[in-house]
């Protein structure tokens, strides 16, 4: 009888343990029954792999403040794809992506060096679905930008994630346009939750910011300095969100110390709610 009993309680304790990813139950709502999920996301500008003292190309050190935040997904700018200043046989995103252990995904902003340049993703998450957008520039002769975007789920939440780098001269008049066809002609084709991050190369009090801000919500309202990475005076690297209602900020803020490129990591751990 006591073996019975025995045998009993340990298969009861097997099958609570079996719950939630990594034996780990779902935190759960008992008010609402609802399963809050987490997630971390990450913006960093990389500077083709290139650390903030350095002359040379590092990915690995790229690699290395990658893996020890351990992300979910990270918006990269500034990568560079078969250029001969970065290697004609180097992909950058899909190298970090073996060194990270991550999926990946590349859109060309513009042809550059015999290559291409631009933006990616990287995803702990299977890709469900990708998409290039490109973005307008108002001054002739600039660099044209682009957006990468992946459709992804976490036990059973399913959203978008899209990274960015929008225009970097001093005049404004680039980064308006394209932050208007971001709110204007992007978001209203997206169905799905939408996280956006990158290097907007626009202060907090910014129309460039303020134009985004009538379609995502800032993952921080006191936004902390993010560039230059070894003394940072400036932020112009985010991450925002929406629909409002469907995430909550845990945590948010840039990784100091890390001089892997000349802009600092920007990491938020964003929670979303789904219904049991």
């Amino acid at each position: 009888m006591m073996r019975i009993t025995c045998l009993l309680w340990l298969a009861a304790l097997l099958f609570s343990c079996s719950k939630g990813k990594g034996g780990t139950p779902d935190p759960v709502d008992t008010t609402t029954g609802s399963v809050k999920v987490n997630i971390k996301v990450m913006s960093y500008n990389i500077r083709r792999g290139i650390p903030m003292n350095s002359p040379d190309i590092d990915l690995q050190g790229t690699a290395n403040v990658i893996n020890a935040i351990q992300p979910d997904l990270v918006a990269l700018s500034e990568v560079d794809r078969f250029t001969k200043r970065s290697g004609i046989t180097v992909d950058q995103a899909k190298e970090l992506g073996r060194l990270t252990g991550m999926y990946h995904y590349f859109t060309k902003a513009i042809s550059h060096d015999g290559g291409e340049y631009g933006d990616a993703v990287l995803s702990r998450f299977p890709l469900l679905d990708s998409a290039r957008f490109g973005l307008p520039i108002a001054v002739a002769g600039s660099e044209l930008r682009s957006m990468a975007m992946i459709t992804v789920e976490k036990e059973g939440m399913r959203f978008r994630f899209a990274s960015t780098h929008l225009d970097h001269l001093s005049r404004e008049d680039n980064r308006l346009l394209q932050a208007r066809e971001i709110v204007e002609q992007i978001v209203p084709q997206i169905n799905e939750p939408l996280v956006i991050a990158g290097d907007l190369n626009a202060l907090p009090g910014s129309e460039t910011i303020s134009i985004l801000k009538q379609a995502f919500l800032p993952g921080c309202t006191s936004c902390a300095f993010t560039f230059p990475s070894d003394k940072p005076d400036r932020t112009i690297d985010y991450i925002m969100y929406r629909p409002a209602n469907h995430f909550r900020v845990i945590s948010y803020g840039p990784v100091t110390g890390k001089l892997a490129s000349d802009h600092l990591p920007v990491v938020a751990v964003l929670q979303m709610t789904k219904k049991k």
